[in-house]
């Protein structure tokens, strides 16, 4: 699987992780995607690919791609047998400034790029992108199509701080001392968080805090998940466990087991770390 990414220039890098270009055979037909601190817009250049967005909500289909605000549940991405698309993986508030509207609509329920950016438009970046000669020059163009739509957002700046100092502490942060050393309400934060991000500056705390304790386990070897968890800042291991199951459907013995299917079934894999085989 080919898989080609790079950061982009400012002011983009205060938004966006990276920009990606992948294609090739998935290793499985079904990946779960654990929720992160971050959120998605993939451009779609191949055949359509499934997201369920958790056990109560349907698989819906996307053809041209999709658009994914910070998720509070796993995601089940289910592919075609080669799949080829453009994507950014964009920082909590990233999505802000390209959407016509508030993150919070958009909270766990994943849309295409239709329908944030309109037909004619997408129809014409696939185009752009589909007669690209190589990877790089797709990142090129797909960075200057968001330089075009990139636009002022109220509240922006402070979002992007305050949840910057909860990334920095791993989510170890009282959200009503953030609160007062940005000068303003918990309420306005949290309603600033909603419309921007998508949800409360609470549950992003809970996001990193659990992104930041599952990349440091190693499944190749032996886990103390009694040590993992205090070390994490959870009050015992039964409320990581809770923690792990909200997050991931699964319990932390059977994350490990996955993990090391992953790992054994297909060694070094790009895509290994973060997406799992669908239990």
């Amino acid at each position: 699987m080919e898989y080609v990414s790079r950061v982009p220039r400012p002011p983009l890098d205060g938004l966006i992780y990276d920009l990606y270009y992948l294609e090739g055979a998935s290793p499985y037909a079904r990946l779960t995607l654990p929720p992160m601190p971050g959120a998605l817009l993939i451009v779609n250049l191949g055949a359509p690919f499934r997201i369920r967005g958790g056990t109560d909500i349907e698989t819906a289909e996307y053809a041209d791609g999709c658009v994914v605000t910070m998720p509070t549940r796993a995601l089940e991405f289910g592919y075609p047998l080669r799949t080829r698309s453009v994507g950014v993986h964009v920082k909590p508030w990233g999505l802000a400034p390209f959407l016509p509207m508030p993150a919070a609509e958009l909270r766990d329920r994943p849309v295409t790029v239709e329908q944030v950016w309109g037909r004619p438009a997408t129809a014409e970046l696939r185009d752009r992108l589909a007669t690209a000669d190589e990877p790089h020059e797709m990142l090129t163009l797909l960075e200057k199509e968001l330089m075009g739509r990139l636009c002022e957002t109220a509240g922006l700046g402070l979002v992007r701080h305050t949840s910057s100092v909860i990334a920095a502490t791993s989510g170890a942060v009282s959200i009503g001392d953030l609160s007062v050393a940005v000068g303003v309400s918990s309420t306005h934060l949290a309603q600033r968080f909603k419309e921007l991000i998508g949800v409360t500056p609470k549950r992003l705390a809970r996001t990193q805090r659990f992104a930041a304790t599952m990349l440091t386990i190693n499944p190749a070897e032996p886990v103390e998940w009694g040590d993992l968890a205090a070390r994490a800042g959870y009050f015992d291991q039964a409320h990581f466990s809770h923690e792990f199951r909200a997050f991931t459907g699964l319990t932390p013995t059977r994350y490990i087991e996955v993990r090391r299917r992953f790992l054994r079934e297909h060694p070094g894999h790009t895509l290994d770390g973060w997406p799992l085989p669908a239990d």
